[in-house]
């Protein structure tokens, strides 16, 4: 029987979702073995896996180690971090809907599930560098920013924040059960680096896209406008459609996560805002008419009540990161959804019989 060298270990807890994947295959193609840790209750992250596995798993399946379990679960928890040199934790519940109808779920999995793989690194003799997401909504619904309506869009009023973004100085003001649940590991992850020493780090994140996202309306809203559009449905925009946000296509993520696991001794026990920047910020109405660019077919959409917690303007002051390790964002949004067009287009994503057993609302 064929024997293989041994090879640094990353765990993944929410390992089959879309920026987990685009992190398991960088790790792969720079050798590493992948422990992929997910409970599968997401619709189509089971392609995701098959994917990893059928592009790096052939000649060697153990590089490929794929653990169903919940974060919830503290011994497979437990046994999940066993052996390894990275975390990447982005096992979550991720949205905000969700969490307004059954918070205490939303807590057990965003808060005591990070509390339980956050002891279990600490009981470790050697602990492996942890990267934690968290999300903009730690900084709440922002509604004492001043902001003016121009065009299609909302800006700030304040010139530092319309030229650069939020930055991490912003006060914290959990706002819906997700924020708080979410909020709340933020700063436990925060406060082990601080009282126990863990290398750790946690990355504020904003809207991510990019290939193997199964985007709906309620997370991944990037790739659900262009899921809706290749399907020729309608789109429900909620408020009205001038809410702004800095998007960040998944690579650069991928770059900034290494970034920091390589260089945890400078970032530890610091939280990042992580995200396209002010280079890279659309609202809904630009973003549909770009997309109409792109695809050469305009989105149709309605607009519907605004829902609780939506920010009018967020953007990622991306500053303070790149100062400590050197990271900027190179794939513009323009790119990006045309990158992301082209893989939609050669899945099967673009046929609508995918989505018979899942939830994508038009």
């Amino acid at each position: 029987m064929t024997t293989y060298p041994p090879r640094k270990l990353a765990l993944i807890t929410g390992g089959a979702d879309f920026i987990a994947t685009n992190v398991a295959d960088r790790l792969l193609r720079d050798g590493w073995r992948v422990r992929l840790f997910d409970n599968l209750s997401r619709d189509g992250v089971t392609r995701n896996i098959t994917w990893l596995q059928s592009q790096h798993g052939r000649v060697d399946p153990t590089r490929v180690e794929v653990t169903f379990g919940d974060v919830r679960d503290r011994d497979a928890v437990r046994r999940a971090v066993e052996g390894t040199s990275r975390v990447f934790h982005f096992a979550a519940q991720v949205a905000v809907t969700t969490s307004l109808v059954d918070p205490i779920s939303d807590f057990e999995v965003n808060a005591g599930g990070t509390l339980n793989l956050l002891e279990a690194l600490r009981r470790m003799k050697q602990p492996p560098s942890l990267l934690f997401t968290s999300t903009n909504k730690v900084y709440g619904h922002l509604d004492a920013l001043p902001l003016r309506t121009r065009n299609q869009r909302y800006e700030p009023e304040e010139t530092e924040i319309a030229q650069a973004g939020i930055s991490e100085r912003q006060a914290l003001d959990f706002h819906s059960p997700y924020g708080c649940s979410k909020g709340a590991a933020d700063q436990y992850v925060l406060d082990y680096a601080r009282t126990f020493g863990l290398p750790a780090a946690v990355f504020r994140m904003s809207c991510i896209y990019g290939p193997h996202q199964f985007g709906t309306e309620d997370q991944g809203w990037v790739a659900h406008f262009v899921i809706q559009t290749l399907k020729q449905a309608a789109l429900t925009l909620y408020g009205d459609g001038r809410q702004v946000r800095d998007v960040l296509f998944v690579e650069d993520l991928v770059d900034a996560m290494l970034r920091a696991h390589d260089q945890i001794d400078r970032v530890s026990g610091q939280a990042f805002n992580i995200g396209g920047g002010s280079a890279n910020t659309t609202s809904l109405l630009e973003l549909i008419d770009l997309i109409g660019d792109v695809c050469g077919r305009r989105p149709q959409y309605r607009l519907e009540a605004w829902r609780q917690a939506d920010q009018r303007y967020y953007v990622s002051d991306t500053c303070k990161f790149h100062r400590a390790t050197g990271w900027s964002p190179h794939v513009s949004l323009a790119e990006g959804l045309e990158r992301l067009m082209t893989w939609f287009e050669a899945s099967e994503l673009s046929r609508p019989r995918v989505f018979a057993s899942g939830r994508v609302a038009s």
